[in-house]
């Protein structure tokens, strides 16, 4: 499990949002947890309408202060600030994984549409594409403030990938530390969401096309029975699900009227990147949804 934390964090009580996330993990996993600062070179001197962090010293006083607030004195807390001026934070942010060892990010998105594109494009998306790092993105509340995180309940969408099931024992692992139930599910399309080729050949045969995914359907519906059944016997509390819909927005309006604590979603990342942003689902999910998101790289070598 995730025993070294990384939280890249800019001196904006937005990006802070990831802290309450970093301190409950830390302590329900007993992991160790780096605070990291990356001085920009030629920064604003305001972002997200917050006073930028610009001069080394200033940002090692922050980060020893968030430690104090955020963290149990029981969590071993690092702080770490990259002085030399980088124009590329985020590349700076990938360039430190090897030297500080972290096995997962967490970081603050800090808005929905263009906004979220350019944050996530920039640093979640490096860090998923290049490594193979799990990445948990969190969102500030309403008010723009740091929200509570728990970890009661974990949906966990499943697809006809293969791939994707590696997110489940991560979930398993999770679950099992924080005494959390297992939600696993997966979501069928119908005719009227279907994409691409798909829904091409559903357009010339409509009647053929919505047999194949009634059949699809109650393919899901035997296998997630029996996946429940299983992750019951190995002592998780659990509920599977089979939905029917567009992936992205069924799984974020599942989340919200069963009020998850935690998506944890596999993705490849393996695409162009601004490719791979504007039409995955993980993007769209997170998008559209301010459930905390955990990505797990998948595929990978």
């Amino acid at each position: 499990m995730f025993k070294h934390i990384l939280v890249p964090i800019d001196g904006s009580p937005m990006a802070e949002a990831a802290l309450p996330a970093a301190a409950f993990l830390a302590q329900k996993l007993g992991a160790r947890v780096t605070l990291m600062h990356v001085v920009e070179r030629n920064a604003p001197d305001a972002v997200h309408g917050q006073p930028h962090l610009q001069e080394a010293r200033d940002a090692e006083r922050y980060l020893l202060e968030v430690a104090g607030r955020s963290f149990s004195p029981l969590t071993r807390v690092d702080c770490h600030v990259h002085a030399d001026g980088v124009d590329d934070v985020a590349g700076s942010i990938v360039a430190h994984a090897d030297e500080l060892a972290h096995d997962l990010v967490i970081m603050c998105s800090h808005g929905r549409g263009a906004a979220l594109h350019l944050f996530l494009g920039s640093i979640a998306q490096s860090v998923i594409a290049r490594g193979s790092r799990p990445v948990l993105i969190t969102h500030p509340d309403a008010q723009g403030n740091p929200p509570a995180f728990f970890c009661r309940h974990i949906l966990v969408p499943l697809d006809e990938d293969p791939d994707h099931a590696q997110s489940l024992p991560v979930s398993k692992e999770l679950a099992r530390a924080c005494g959390a139930t297992l939600h696993p599910t997966i979501v069928v399309p119908d005719l009227a969401t279907l994409s691409g080729q798909e829904a091409i050949a559903s357009r010339m045969l409509p009647g053929t096309t919505s047999r194949l995914l009634e059949l699809s359907t109650q393919d899901a519906e035997r296998y997630f029975r029996e996946l429940e059944r299983e992750l019951r016997r190995e002592g998780f509390e659990a509920s599977a699900h089979v939905l029917r819909g567009d992936p992205a927005s069924v799984i974020v309006a599942a989340a919200e009227q069963a009020n998850i604590d935690l998506i944890v979603l596999g993705t490849h990342g393996k695409t162009g990147m601004d490719a791979f942003w504007a039409g995955s689902v993980a993007h769209r999910i997170c998008s559209q949804s301010r459930v905390p998101l955990l990505l797990i790289p998948v595929g990978k070598g």
